[in-house]
């Protein structure tokens, strides 16, 4: 007997609004239908969804809990995170939608549009205020009832964006606090300098002594400017006095980005409180001072900053070099050490005794390169010591010495007396002149491993510059093992980088002509996302240069040989040069041409 197939009832479908006709809050389980109709979620994915979120009850706002739930895109299998979900609740609901970037927020002009009470009230932001308008995030595109009111207030038209809820509640905190610690600084006394002239600074520093640096709005400031680099990626704060006003800037990936700016005397007194911290003379600002300061970041790890002021025209400018221990010293991958270069590297640390020198202009990478090789080589069996101007990052495993030129201690004379300290493995933070050249020889010809730096444009310059300081060429080519030149290139943003086209490996081939690349051509070109801000880049890496001597290139040093002549052998003893190392990673993918060509000097 046969059994006919049981038919099972679709289930009834439920009516669900559709933007045109929505009004009030988001509710989960419209945006779910509305994932479903548009093909983004499977039907089969939606119900999952639903019964899971069912099961559990949350005040947290719908876009969230849709993102913690994971629910999987039926185009890449994928979870969506709550980026892609806001960005498609924007095209539902026919608005623009935007990544909040904190740095291209003019935080003082945003906090006069609105109260922190209203924006939290109403789980809006203001991002942008222009002439014509005031563009205000929010999450919630289908309530309107708060734009009429805004547009009367700030006299402006409202443009309405979709924004992650997150983020705009995370960023209406900090804009809003980091307004009201200014204007509490302005009324501590502050403002008193915002509109002095250059004439007038001598009379000024009456008034900034007056100035409270542990006054709440100062400290307030001057912490949320700490925790907004290290979020940031920030290498470098620069707090620079102007005509009118005081301009905050950050250095991220080599390049500087404006932050916020502020009147005159709030940058006095944030200054004030940075140098009281990094136990510097706070009275003094007429000459350069240095100084250091250890804080900590949002995770509780341990921060270095070192300190640097100069006397302008407008005020005392600071500039902050943060040194995160876990991104300052790396291995040599994470350095971008090729293997072909890594392994020679690895040998020429592990010898005895001799010179190694590295080599590039100031913000190269010289200081990373050698912290990292220094803690690679810091045993317990050996004793690693420096002398530098200034000590860049407090590392446990070495012994640091500062020198000190007002006291006649130079590296020459620090370096004296470190030979007294049974030193294994010798530092130098830079060599400038013939003494201690010769001091640097000197240890490497008792059995010692010195390593320094040089400023050269490459590897082999490094060898005649020592002998134009007046070091004899036979003493270098007993001491000198190898010479590292480096630069550092930014890196494509793995999030939006595209492939470049056909044209883009004839123009590198023409670059490093005679050179050629006979490995895999992969080049992509930057295209800009919110991850990298639209720059096309995140991160930077090195490109390396690395010589090692061998025995015919010590002939040609004692022979006095030309620099052409010392290039020609380095290449010939496995030498690539740096634009050659940097072509290689453009094949790859991981840079563009046009930062090689900046970053390093041309084939020869």
């Amino acid at each position: 007997m046969k059994h006919k197939p049981s038919v099972r009832a679709a289930p009834p479908v439920t009516a669900v609004p559709q933007p045109a006709d929505y009004a009030g809050p988001l509710q989960w389980r419209h945006f779910i239908e509305w994932l479903c109709q548009d093909g983004v979620i499977t039907r089969a994915e939606a119900d999952r969804t639903i019964a899971r979120i069912s099961q559990a009850e949350s005040a947290q706002p719908a876009l969230v809990r849709l993102a913690a739930v994971g629910m999987l895109s039926a185009a890449t299998g994928q979870p969506l995170d709550v980026e892609q979900l806001t960005e498609h609740l924007a095209q539902r609901a026919g608005l623009g939608y935007l990544r909040i970037d904190p740095l291209k927020v003019d935080v003082g002009k945003v906090a006069d549009t609105m109260s922190a009470v209203y924006a939290e009230r109403h789980k809006v932001l203001p991002v942008q205020v222009t002439s014509g308008e005031v563009v205000v995030a929010t999450s919630e595109p289908f309530i309107d009832d708060w734009v009429a009111e805004v547009e009367r207030q700030a006299r402006r038209q409202v443009r309405r964006v979709v924004a992650n809820p997150a983020d705009i509640k995370r960023y209406t905190a900090e804009f809003f606090a980091l307004a009201k610690s200014v204007r509490a600084a302005q009324k501590a006394g502050a403002a008193a300098v915002g509109h002095a002239s250059f004439e007038q600074l001598v009379e000024l520093g009456k008034t900034n002594r007056q100035l409270d640096a542990n006054d709440q709005g100062v400290v307030q400031v001057v912490d949320w400017l700490w925790q907004y680099a290290f979020d940031q990626r920030a290498s470098d704060i620069h707090l620079e006095p102007r005509r009118e006003q005081g301009v905050i800037r950050f250095r991220i990936d080599g390049v500087l980005h404006p932050v916020y700016q502020v009147p005159l005397g709030v940058m006095a007194a944030m200054t004030a409180r940075i140098k009281l911290l990094g136990r510097m003379d706070v009275v003094e600002k007429r000459r350069p001072l240095d100084g250091r300061i250890k804080t900590r970041n949002v995770r509780g790890e341990e921060i270095e900053m070192r300190l640097s002021t100069l006397p302008t025209a407008f005020g005392e400018k600071l500039v902050m070099r943060i040194f995160d221990p876990d991104t300052a010293v790396k291995d040599l991958d994470a350095l971008g050490f090729t293997r072909h270069d890594a392994e020679r590297w690895e040998a020429l640390v592990r010898r005895p005794h001799g010179i190694i020198l590295v080599t590039g202009p100031t913000g190269s990478g010289k200081t990373t390169t050698l912290y990292s090789t220094l803690k690679r080589v810091a045993t317990e069996e050996v004793n690693v010591s420096t002398i530098e101007d200034p000590i860049e990052m407090i590392e446990p495993t070495l012994n640091q010495t500062q020198v000190q030129p007002a006291l006649d201690f130079g590296f020459a004379e620090g370096l004296r007396a470190l030979m007294r300290q049974d030193p294994d493995i010798i530092m130098i933070g830079e060599i400038r002149d013939l003494e201690t050249a010769e001091m640097a020889v000197q240890a490497a010809l008792t059995g010692h491993l010195v390593f320094s730096t040089l400023h050269t444009n490459d590897a082999p310059s490094a060898l005649t510059r020592l002998m134009e300081l007046g070091v004899p060429a036979y003493l270098l080519s007993a001491t000198v093992l190898g010479v590292l030149a480096q630069r550092l290139v930014r890196t494509l943003c793995p999030s939006c980088r595209a492939p470049d086209d056909e044209a883009a490996k004839a123009t590198l081939t023409e670059a490093i002509k005679p050179w050629k690349i006979n490995a895999g051509f992969r080049p992509y070109k930057p295209v800009g996302c919110v991850e990298c801000r639209m720059t096309g880049f995140r991160g930077r890496m090195g490109l390396y240069e690395l010589l090692t001597v061998s025995e015919a290139f010590r002939g040609l040093v004692q022979a006095d040989a030309g620099l052409a002549a010392l290039r020609q052998q380095a290449v010939a003893d496995g030498m690539r040069p740096l634009r050659l190392a940097g072509a290689l990673r453009v094949a790859e993918g991981v840079t563009t041409l046009e930062e090689v060509i900046t970053a390093t000097p041309p084939l020869s």
